[in-house]
């Protein structure tokens, strides 16, 4: 059987075929980067519009009391069961920078006495900045560790630990219950970053004891371009969780106007201002896509995606350089000599993915809408590209 006659046929067996009519997407084109940007489901376009045309337009200011100011806790509730986490432990707003340096600079000030911050060494570029500035703030260290030696550098110096669960360039899993329960053993506070994992593949945050977490919405979980984050705080540190931006939204009475600070009770303690509602209620609306279907069989979908990606490359591309591990996410990164021409070209002939300099494609399997013929037509263009 010939690949383009193997891709039919997964696709016509998919049992997440059917999702892929559920978003926007042009059927001339191999969408491979929704680890970046995620597709616009069907369903946020008329939700927006309601939103606008009969709550903002027709409501007005009566809006806040109709849904809108417990937007962020209801939202993150949604977002709960995708991280596994039981409900009241997420909260949606603000941009992942900001509810890193939330997490961190909390996760500090629950295990005083210890100077130090480990950070993944190869983590997104923010997290680090984050990470120095946080310590700046709260008089710690920064040492960056790779993700293979945090376990054995962690130790009675260490306070908290920054790590991603997906590797951004590679696209590597890691094991966040292992290195978890590992730091915890060394004393430390563990902060996770989730953005190239929620929505492509399971996440057991209470059950592997994780401390702190953070996520963006615009990846895998199609919210759009600047779609709010969530913060994630264990039930163990929802009383103690002193988080440095305190703003009138996470204030016990936040329209009291009193001049003192006092938080309010669980994870609503994680906000901070005014929320960013019409990017929020885009993002509950593209949530509506998860509602028959589970984490489990998108991870499945992905992983089936990468296993015939892979097999693709090997019998079109002979020698590409795979730079993704087996233990992945739902992306797989190729090494490719001038990256950011070679998925220009890419990107001309119909198949839309991203680069990271100097020498890696990077492409998403984003297991609700990316077909089997996808991924093969990226293989053939990469062929073409000689």
């Amino acid at each position: 059987m010939s690949l383009r006659d193997e891709a039919a046929e997964l696709d016509a067996m998919d049992p997440l075929a059917g999702k892929r009519a559920e978003f926007d997407l042009d059927p001339e084109v191999s969408y491979l980067d929704g680890n970046s940007l995620g597709a616009p489901p069907r369903g946020v376009a008329p939700r927006m519009a309601e939103v606008i045309g009969e709550q903002w337009g027709g409501r007005l200011i009566r809006s806040w009391d109709e849904g809108w100011w417990d937007a962020p806790e209801r939202i993150g509730d949604r977002i709960a069961p995708l991280i596994g986490a039981a409900p009241g432990q997420v909260v949606v707003g603000d941009s992942t920078t900001v509810n890193l340096f939330k997490a961190v600079v909390a996760a500090a000030r629950l295990n005083p006495g210890r100077p130090e911050i480990l950070v993944d060494a190869g983590t997104f570029p923010t997290d680090g900045y984050i990470a120095e500035s946080a310590a700046r703030m709260t008089g710690h260290s920064v040492r960056r560790v790779p993700v293979g030696a945090l376990a054995s550098e962690a130790g009675s110096r260490t306070a908290v630990v920054l790590v991603n669960h997906v590797d951004y360039v590679t696209g590597e899993l890691h094991d966040l219950p292992g290195i978890t329960a590992a730091l915890h053993a060394a004393g430390a506070v563990v902060v996770w970053d989730l953005c190239h994992s929620v929505g492509a593949v399971p996440v057991p945050l209470d059950d592997a004891g994780v401390d702190l977490a953070v996520g963006c919405t615009y990846k895998f979980l199609n919210g759009g371009p600047g779609a709010p984050a969530f913060l994630y705080v264990a039930r163990k540190w929802l009383e103690d969780f002193d988080q440095p931006l305190t703003g009138w939204a996470g204030h016990a009475d936040p329209f009291g106007m009193t001049p003192g600070y006092a938080g309010r009770a669980g994870i609503s303690r994680g906000r901070t201002g005014t929320p960013d509602i019409l990017s929020m209620l885009a993002l509950d609306a593209a949530l509506d896509v998860w509602r028959d279907v589970t984490i489990d069989q998108v991870r499945a979908k992905g992983l089936a995606l990468g296993e015939f990606f892979l097999r693709c490359l090997d019998e079109l591309v002979p020698g590409a350089r795979v730079v993704t591990p087996a233990s992945r996410g739902n992306q797989i990164s190729v090494a490719w000599p001038d990256a950011k021409a070679a998925m220009g070209k890419l990107i001309a002939r119909g198949v839309i993915g991203d680069f990271r300099p100097p020498e890696v494609l990077r492409f998403g399997l984003a297991g609700l809408y990316v077909r089997y013929a996808d991924v093969l037509r990226a293989a053939e263009e990469l062929r073409a590209l000689g």
